[in-house]
């Protein structure tokens, strides 16, 4: 499974904004704040919503610690779909978040 910390994937959004992140936590805690532009799947709707995601695309998957969004990445894997996940998660996560 491909990893990328926080901070490369903040460089990596500076020089292109329009990568995709799904953030997989709970709605409780996507309350609190989430990265720019992320898309919202709770890590137990990921099987059911995989057909909403672009083969073609790449994705970044990002959750609180790392732990949930490692697996999101082996669902979407087994999906055909091409992911990276965020090492850390949201913990580690220092830029500004979208509420």
């Amino acid at each position: 499974m491909k990893e990328i910390t926080t901070q490369d994937l903040i460089k990596k959004y500076q020089q292109d904004q329009q990568i995709k992140i799904i953030d997989v936590r709970e709605d409780d805690e996507v309350a609190l704040g989430k990265a720019p532009g992320a898309l919202h799947i709770p890590l137990g709707d990921v099987a059911n919503r995989v057909q909403e995601l672009n083969k073609d695309e790449h994705y970044y998957v990002i959750c609180r610690s790392g732990g949930r969004s490692a697996t999101a990445c082996k669902i979407l894997a087994e999906n055909n779909i091409d992911c990276t996940n965020i090492a850390g998660g949201m913990l580690a996560w220092d830029e500004e978040v979208e509420i």
